[in-house]
């Protein structure tokens, strides 16, 4: 355990501010732009993407799309690491697949198919039209004169907005580990969102690493970013050291084709089904089919049938029951998993350093067939460092336990900025009414209605899943519910003529006591790893509770209200002025 918990990861500055740029379109130069705007999205990613889609089935012809990167696609935008793939079901994952007449390749698609499908999503929606790509927003502040908010770039442009949609996401913005010395390294060095095909050889689509053949690498990290390009790594370098500071659970993945015949005979409002079901199921509840069929369903489905058979064994049902259902059909998983890793690698230490000890949702559970295979290679090195991370870096490689690891390029599979403040991960902040601060306001924890709106940031709208559904298992599903509320939300102010969108004090206040009156998940079990599905195993504050919330009823329960809140056309909690 760290005492510093999420503190312990460093932004990429010094040799490593490099990260923060766009390694893979050139920006090109243009004048810069002063215009009145309607909407703003600002963020290209799923989220952005599905809600500016929503917006304009709305009828809103005035949609702006902001993006540091040079396309749009966000995460997908940014991975691009050999392997890379989502190990949610594409039929779930992918938004808007009936939108766009999309038919995905695979049960889990590679990240190049997923960023094709967010342009795709660009184009059939006509958002490339005022798309300001390869432009960071610097400032984001309310004239409350105008009801606007004037919006400043990196690229010299002002503009006017009616509307602020915020889509920043947790996962473009790369953090590197805490190690000592990891600014001193003298050989080459990447993080994984910024792949350096230049050095390695070999591309997006998986062909070999050739420039690796003859190099020492080393990487470090075994999350789902690592399980992922570890197998690619294996095969190109000449010695593979990876460095781990706890093991992932690996279940199998058991990818396969999507047969084009099989998908035209869905019927229409197939995939809302599919993403209810996938929902309904992997939050314990009922449904008479599991669509999806995966690691995230499976694990749920045990614990409630488990529950369902003790409970007509006699037990009462309540948390106590539940709670001896769910660690029961945890241990069963994770002896299978433990088990796999048994059957799959050939040296038993290795293996038992593999094995992980924790129970599956304490970290992100992974999904793959050929990580575990990776051990057997003679040039793959398992380096464990029994939790406690690498010792430090020096001008030369890795130290681990006092044993140093020289090497020719080291890379850093740490992850993006979860967890850290908002304007650390998004790059600016917003002033609000009375020039406040968002940073300000939030300086104790997030404060909305419904995860969407903010009280003193009048027509902003923030696109996540935070005190509100909560989806983690699937973050797009957020999207498409939440989309659809603030399509509706603008629709009715222009309607009305509204220049003002913003929720009463007392509704904010309302809602933050009904998300915080339960919590739902580990968050800040102390019998789980350090992680961020667990706060870095650190206790929960007043701001950590806030920041973590979501509907007491979990996703299911969110998605049925907000339906249910858009539809009756009141929106109540609101005030359109």
């Amino acid at each position: 355990m760290r005492s510093d918990g999420n503190d312990q990861y460093l932004e990429a500055t010094g040799r490593y501010a490099h990260l923060l740029d766009d390694p893979y379109t050139p920006v090109a130069p243009r004048e810069p732009i002063t215009a009145d705007v309607q909407v703003l999205v600002v963020g290209a990613g799923f989220g952005g993407l599905v809600t500016a889609a929503r917006l304009r089935q709305a009828g809103v012809s005035d949609i702006w799309v902001i993006d540091k990167a040079g396309d749009v696609g966000g995460v997908w935008y940014w991975n691009r690491y050999p392997g890379a793939m989502c190990d949610t079901a594409a039929m779930v994952y992918l938004p808007l697949l009936e939108e766009t007449g999309t038919v995905p390749s695979a049960k889990y698609v590679p990240a190049p198919e997923i960023q094709a499908h967010a342009r795709r999503i660009a184009t059939t929606f006509d958002l490339y039209r005022d798309a300001l790509l390869s432009t960071d927003v610097k400032s984001i502040a309310w004239d409350e004169s105008a009801a606007r908010y004037i919006v400043r770039t990196d690229r010299g442009d002002v503009l006017r907005a009616r509307y602020v949609c915020a889509s920043t996401g947790p996962l473009h913005r790369p953090k590197l580990p805490g190690i000592p010395g990891i600014h001193s390294f003298a050989g080459h060095t990447f993080h994984t969102s910024r792949w350096d095909y230049a050095y390695t050889g070999g591309d997006p689509a998986g062909a070999l690493m050739s420039g690796l053949s003859d190099k020492r690498v080393g990487i470090i990290g075994t999350g789902a970013t690592a399980v992922q390009c570890i197998p690619h790594l294996s095969r190109a370098a000449g010695e593979l050291y990876v460095f781990q500071r706890t093991p992932s659970s690996i279940d199998v993945r058991n990818n396969q084709s999507i047969d084009p015949q099989w998908f035209a005979g869905l019927a229409p409002g197939w995939q809302r089904e599919w993403m209810s079901n996938f929902t309904v199921l992997q939050t314990l509840g009922f449904a008479e089919d599991d669509f999806v069929k995966d690691g995230w369903t499976d694990i749920s489905i045990r614990i409630r049938d488990r529950m369902a058979r003790m409970v007509k064994a006699g037990a009462e049902i309540g948390p106590a029951t539940l709670l001896q259902a769910y660690e029961d059909s945890d241990d069963e998983k994770m002896s299978e998993i433990r088990a796999r890793v048994d059957a799959i690698v050939r040296d038993r230490r290795t293996a038992e350093a593999l094995k992980p000890w924790y129970r599956q949702l304490c970290k992100r559970p992974c999904f793959h067939d050929e990580y575990l295979q990776s051990f057997n290679n003679p040039t793959t090195h398992l380096v464990d460092t029994d939790g406690k991370g690498v010792e430090r870096i020096d001008e030369h490689g890795v130290w681990v336990g006092g044993t140093h690891y020289p090497l020719d390029c080291l890379i850093v599979a740490s992850g993006f900025e979860v967890g850290t403040p908002y304007t650390r991960r998004s790059g600016f902040d917003v002033i609000g009414r009375n020039g406040v601060a968002l940073s300000d306001y939030w300086a104790e924890g997030m404060r909305s209605l419904h995860g969407i709106h903010v009280h003193g940031f009048p027509n902003f709208f923030v696109i996540g899943f935070t005190q509100g559904a909560n989806q983690i298992a699937n973050v797009p599903q957020n999207y498409v519910e939440n989309g659809l509320a603030i399509a509706d939300v603008v629709r009715h102010a222009e309607s009305k003529g509204a220049t003002r969108v913003e929720p009463t004090p007392e509704a904010e206040n309302d809602w933050l006591t009904f998300i915080t009156s339960s919590q739902r998940g580990l968050r800040g079990n102390p019998d789980c790893t350090p992680g961020y599905y667990n706060n870095e195993g650190k206790p929960i504050s007043r701001s950590d509770m806030f920041n973590g919330s979501g509907h007491p009823g979990g996703p299911v329960a969110f998605f049925e209200f907000l339906d249910s809140w858009r539809q009756t056309g009141e929106f109540v909690g609101l005030t359109f002025t």
